[in-house]
């Protein structure tokens, strides 16, 4: 699917209630959990301690952070639109997250977008993003939510 290209509130508003596209595929590897759990002081066992998480963890292998997953939103949403024209973009919020499954060490996760709302605040463009992170081979999407975005146009 070709990327989006936006360059103004007007161009946004053509796709209110639109799917936006798709993400290519990203493996989240154990070296990426370990560096999310150096990171952020997160070291819970089921995230690193390989043996302990397959005989343990209920999952059969170590598992992704959930706030890891959701902090590669910006890097795949730049896959899916490319936002022209803007002095700064601004991460506004994230509304009716949840997380439904989790992603296990070599899953591969993308993203799929939908544009449910859009404001103009004063100039300032408020976008309002349905997104699910899905996992590869799996029904059940890793998360789901609303995430908004403020875009400052020139």
């Amino acid at each position: 699917m070709a990327k989006v290209v936006i360059g103004s509130h007007a161009e946004f508003e053509q796709y209110i209630g639109k799917e936006l596209g798709v993400s290519e595929f990203l493996k989240i590897d154990q070296e990426r959990i370990n560096a999310f759990a150096d990171a952020t002081i997160d070291h819970q066992w089921i995230h690193l301690d390989t043996e302990r998480a397959t005989k343990e963890g209920g999952f059969g292998s170590t598992i992704a952070h959930g706030y890891l997953t959701v902090s590669l939103l910006p890097y795949l949403w730049e896959q899916i639109a490319e936002i022209n024209n803007i002095k700064m973009m601004i991460n506004y919020g994230i509304e009716k997250l949840k997380f439904n499954q989790p992603v296990l060490v070599d899953n591969e996760v993308r993203l799929k977008v939908k544009l449910s709302a859009l404001a103009d605040l004063r100039g300032i463009t408020k976008c309002q993003l349905n997104v699910k992170l899905e996992i590869k081979d799996n029904p059940k999407p890793a998360f789901t939510g609303e995430f908004i975005f403020l875009y400052h146009f020139k």
